[in-house]
């Protein structure tokens, strides 16, 4: 056993031992009254003391404590509080139902559940967010979005306007791990970036890792954001949904057998491409997506979860350029409690992503995507009322498809090609304690250890001095290697293997009863990489495995904040400063063809990136008006040195701003609930522009003018900010089956022209050189009718 393996052991047993004096175990599954759905993130709080516990993502909780007589608080946001007296002389099941107290139809807001926990808990760097506010925030076109409600939180950043994919700290959206239902979602927009893949409706808890991430997780080196969808209502059938200028969903939930089983369906359309249809217009944009759930309980230790979510883009041309793309995933899990203090779950998960795309002009299709197997065991072992253990071990099965092209026309002249599946394998395992240690300090410490195969069967292109990148010189520019033979490895035989421990920390130090300051360190290995040169994700973006030639990322990030409770909890303020440091991080050289390339290696250098930043995060928790502002200053920036001396390197191997830096990152959200019937929202949000590389001059050669350009990234576009405002209409209910509302919103109210991207040409009259501004969206407003029945 590895040296690391047995002290953790040892001290876990020297731990138990210490504390194993004459105390009971208090647990329980936390509910809502209404439906049956069980609830994460409720605060379990022992009055009069320091003891506390939080229920984990299936609703339970598990309490050790000595024999007495106690007033158990649970309390959880949008829930009427309820306190129980217990008499613990011996191990007791305590189930609770909390009775909701918001509005119908209020369903999602960004904010922590609970401000005590926050000081407590020694989680650092996370945002959460439960359903009750994301459905009164303005959004463009009227659809909600749960990626973009993600972009007012400090330390989030897009990479332009109409996009869904995410940037934390400087990252690119590559680096951020995904999960629903804990499957992989590879991609996470509808319409190339206008909407997010996640429907509301479905959605039970969102969390968000910025930094201290727990053992569990792996794979990325930026962040994960941890999504899990309802359960469905177990005590009766019920539909909702909306109706939208755009799209409309609707969602029916009901029980399989009541109290022991439910199950949940949502759909959700975009219809827009209709009314192309009836204008005569042959080109269409639409998505679909279904979310799926059941789960039954079949006894009071055994609980089986099937959830599953399938959806589809499709783009069509005049019916000559046709994109088809989405994910779909499926998850079997299976919840066991093996005593009072020890639960399990595993899981059984197929992620897929897939990519067409048919070119009737030129004669030929394209199809890429990957997938994933992946089989997790997770524990949740509640030691004592001062030490909890969390283990487990997974392993994931990679199937890349690179991408095949085939002729679509017998004339094209294009002939059949499939480029070379990738196979990878990577097994992980992981453990981590959470001590009380003392009144004031408590602490979360453990590791996770992975590894990666990278499998056959392949074949591997062999390169003098193993390098696949040549440097020119004369030149003093990079270029392909042409490979001096290659090797061929068979059906999951080893072609390169990479292992990796990866230590995790996070403490909370209380100052006092409302504030407490934490420190979190982590590193993130990500064995995958995405192979784009482009600052945002788009759906043609290809992934690829670590292998000989591209490296695997590591990041080491720690942070730092302040957090504090003020007013009576009616405010809170949470300060962060980080740096984040990644190795490893792909780079591309000049002219990098990357689309169809079987030897991506001979277009890419590996470099480092390296961020840091102060986060700001002011909320307002309470009454009619509540909201929060969100600051961030930070720097993100990457370099890639020659790898020997005469080489430049990328950028003559000096430090360049990355894609993603936005120096200044100002978002403010409110919602003002004026009466019964009225409430009304207001975002404002104010970014840095996006780096970019303008030319710097031009030169004339056989009379083509060819632009010249400066270093990477030096300039920058225009400032974007952008004012939203919602209102909200909520008749008088004229049915008890029956309630609805309508929402007005009106995106970009100033109809600001943000640019999405410039790019230069010739003035074709007066032949002198001009910028040109893309801009995707002005002022747009919408109305959408949400019901319930």
């Amino acid at each position: 056993m590895p040296k690391y393996l047995r002290f953790a052991f040892i001290f876990c047993l020297f731990t138990y031992g210490i504390h194993a004096q004459e105390k009971f175990t208090l647990s329980g599954t936390l509910t809502d009254e209404k439906n049956n759905e069980t609830l994460i993130g409720v605060n379990i709080l022992v009055k009069g003391t320091k003891s506390f516990a939080v229920t984990n993502e299936y609703g339970f909780y598990s309490l050790t404590l000595p024999a007495a007589t106690y007033d158990i608080e649970f309390s959880y946001l949008g829930y009427e509080t309820q306190v129980q007296k217990i008499d613990l002389t011996q191990n007791q099941k305590l189930n609770i139902q909390l009775k909701e107290k918001g509005e119908l139809l209020e369903e999602v807001v960004v904010t922590s559940n609970d401000t005590k926990s926050n000081i407590r808990k020694p989680e650092i760097s996370v945002n959460k967010l439960t359903t009750a506010t994301i459905k009164q925030m303005p959004v463009v076109l009227g659809e909600v979005d749960i990626i973009k409600s993600l972009l007012f939180l400090p330390g989030v950043t897009n990479a332009g306007e109409g996009q869904s994919g995410f940037n934390v700290r400087g990252g690119g959206a590559d680096q951020n791990l995904i999960l629903l239902d804990e499957a992989t979602i590879y991609n996470s927009s509808h319409l190339f970036g206008f909407f997010s893949v996640f429907n509301p409706d479905a959605i039970k808890d969102l969390k968000l890792y910025k930094g201290g991430i727990p053992s569990r997780f792996g794979g990325r080196v930026s962040s994960v954001l941890d999504i899990y969808q309802k359960e469905g209502n177990s005590k009766g059938f019920h539909m909702n949904g909306g109706i939208g200028l755009i799209s409309s969903r609707l969602m029916a939930e009901g029980p399989i057998q009541k109290g022991k089983g439910s199950f949940v369906v949502a759909g959700r359309g975009s219809y827009a491409h209709l009314f192309l249809k009836l204008s005569n217009n042959d080109n269409s944009a639409y998505f679909y997506d279904l979310n799926t759930k059941i789960n039954y309980k079949f006894n009071k230790n055994n609980t089986v979860f099937v959830s599953g979510y399938f959806g589809r883009d499709v783009f069509d041309i005049n019916q000559s350029f046709t994109n088809t793309y989405g994910n779909a995933t499926l998850n079997l899990r299976w919840n066991h409690l093996y005593s009072d203090k020890l639960f399990s779950n595993l899981s059984l998960i197929y992620s897929d992503y897939y990519y067409g795309l048919n070119l009737d002009f030129v004669g030929f299709n394209w199809d890429s995507g990957i997938k994933n197997y992946n089989l997790k065991y997770d524990f949740r072992h509640y030691l004592t009322d001062k030490i909890k253990l969390f283990y487990g071990v997974n392993g994931m099965y990679y199937d890349f498809n690179p991408g095949t092209i085939e002729p679509s026309r017998s004339d094209s002249g294009i002939n059949y090609r499939q480029l070379e599946k990738k196979f990878a394998f990577e097994p992980a395992l992981y453990l981590s304690a959470e001590q009380k240690i003392g009144d004031r300090l408590n602490i979360e410490y453990g590791f996770r250890y992975s590894w990666f195969y990278r499998l056959g069967s392949s074949t591997l292109n062999l390169y003098a001095n193993n390098n696949p990148v040549t440097f020119d010189n004369e030149l003093k520019i990079y270029e392909k290697a042409t490979p001096i033979g290659t090797k061929y490895y068979g059906s999951n035989k080893i072609m390169a293997d990479y292992n990796n421990l990866e230590p995790r920390l996070a403490l909370s130090y209380e100052l006092t009863s409302k504030s407490s300051i934490k420190l979190g360190y982590n590193r993130m290995v990500q064995y995958l990489q995405l192979v784009s040169n482009t600052a945002s994700p788009t759906p043609l973006d290809v992934w690829t495995p670590s292998d000989q030639y591209i490296k695997p990322q590591i990041a080491d990030q720690i942070a730092l904040g302040y957090f504090s409770n003020l007013n009576d909890d009616n405010y809170s303020l949470e300060v962060e400063t980080f740096y984040k440091k990644v190795k490893n991080r792909m780079d591309y050289i000049d002219g990098a063809d990357l689309i169809a390339n079987e030897a991506i290696e001979q277009v890419i250098l590996n470099g480092e990136m390296r961020s840091y930043g102060l986060e700001v995060l002011f909320r307002k928790n309470t009454g009619n008006w509540t909201g929060w502002i969100a600051y961030t200053l930070s720097k993100s920036e990457q370099r890639t040195p020659g790898r020997a001396q005469g080489e430049t390197g990328i950028n003559n191997g000096q430090w360049y701003r990355s894609g993603y830096d936005k120096r200044h990152n100002l978002a403010l959200t409110s919602t003002y609930k004026y009466s019964k019937k009225w409430s009304f929202g207001a975002n404002f949000v104010l970014q840095t522009g996006q780096p970019v590389t303008y030319p710097n001059g031009q030169y004339t050669y056989l009379g083509i003018t060819v632009p010249s350009y400066g270093t990477r990234n030096e300039n920058t576009l225009p400032l974007y900010h952008h004012l939203d405002v919602s209102a909200t209409l909520t008749p008088k209910q004229t049915s008890k089956k029956w309630s609805g509302e309508w929402v007005f919103s009106i995106y970009n109210l100033y109809g600001r022209k943000n640019a999405a991207s410039i790019s230069f040409r010739q003035n074709q009259d007066s032949g002198q050189n001009e910028a040109v501004r893309l801009s995707i969206f002005g002022l747009v407003p919408s109305v959408t009718y949400n019901f319930k029945f």
